[in-house]
């Protein structure tokens, strides 16, 4: 699910991927772990991730980045 969020969000179906973000974060590892470790309050997190949600790059990325780590995965981006 987390790959599919992130592409979703980079064929620019950013609303499609906050989804499937959110529902990602809820089934593996929750919002409270996911705020201990960001630094980010559980509450803007589900506010960023959400349907009016919007949030910053630098807060995207660090959330992408601690999920990747807990995942064992590396994504990159390359030309299709």
């Amino acid at each position: 699910m987390l790959v599919e969020g992130i592409d979703a969000m980079l064929a620019g179906d950013v609303a499609t991927g906050k989804a499937i973000l959110r529902d990602y974060i809820n089934a593996a590892i929750g919002f409270g772990p996911l705020a201990e470790a960001t630094n980010i309050p559980a509450k803007s997190l589900m506010r960023m991730l959400g349907p009016k949600g919007n949030p910053r790059a630098d807060n995207l990325f660090h959330i992408i980045h601690h999920l990747q780590d807990r995942e064992g995965i590396h994504l990159g981006v390359g030309p299709c």
